[in-house]
């Protein structure tokens, strides 16, 4: 268990205090970030994404190579909830993004997009393709450094987190939280 939330430090960790007094600092970026990679990743399994269409499809310029990228990968990304079309040269029309997004800015998530496509490249399998386009995704809905979260929101954060798969991670790989026992602050203090 991850505790009760105390505290938020610099607008991007959640302090924590578990049962035994242990002292936790979540990322509140990364940990949402495993959250929201989870549950997209489950509606992807389900054949379930919900698409928010844009009211007013975006168009985004990108380099011809990086718009070509996407545009050769639209089947998957629309399995995504990302519906794209091709707008001419570099140009890209966003017709709808996955919901659990919320508001993520076209622009930087298909430049995001681009990147993830150009360094797995095009001999990558699917399913891998497919896992890391999601963490892409999944970062561009996460809680941001720099939102203030009230105590209740960082509550339901942890709580959500402990009940995720792979939560003490986030995407990435990196940690998603750090615990500091009585051991471990006693130390930090010269006592142990």
């Amino acid at each position: 268990p991850l505790g009760r939330a105390i505290a938020q430090l610099m607008e991007c960790y959640i302090l924590a205090e578990a049962a035994d007094g242990a002292l936790l600092l979540v990322g509140q970026h990364a940990a949402h970030g495993r959250l929201a990679h989870e549950r997209v990743a489950a509606q992807l399994l389900a054949g379930q994404v919900r698409v928010h269409p844009l009211l007013i499809p975006a168009v985004v310029e990108l380099p011809p190579g990086d718009a070509a990228r996407l545009l050769g990968a639209a089947a998957d990304l629309a399995r995504m909830g990302l519906e794209l079309e091709g707008f001419g040269g570099g140009a890209i029309l966003v017709r709808g993004m996955p919901a659990l997004l919320g508001t993520a800015e076209p622009a930087a998530l298909l430049a995001d997009m681009a990147a993830e496509l150009a360094e797995l490249g095009e001999d990558t399998a699917l399913p891998h393709r497919l896992d890391s386009a999601v963490a892409r995704l999944a970062c561009h809905g996460s809680v941001r450094a720099g939102r203030r979260l009230t105590l209740p929101e960082m509550d339901a954060l942890l709580r959500a987190m402990e009940a995720t798969p792979r939560a003490a991670t986030c995407s990435h790989g990196r940690p998603t939280f750090l615990r500091l026992g009585a051991g471990d602050l006693a130390r930090l203090f010269g006592r142990g």
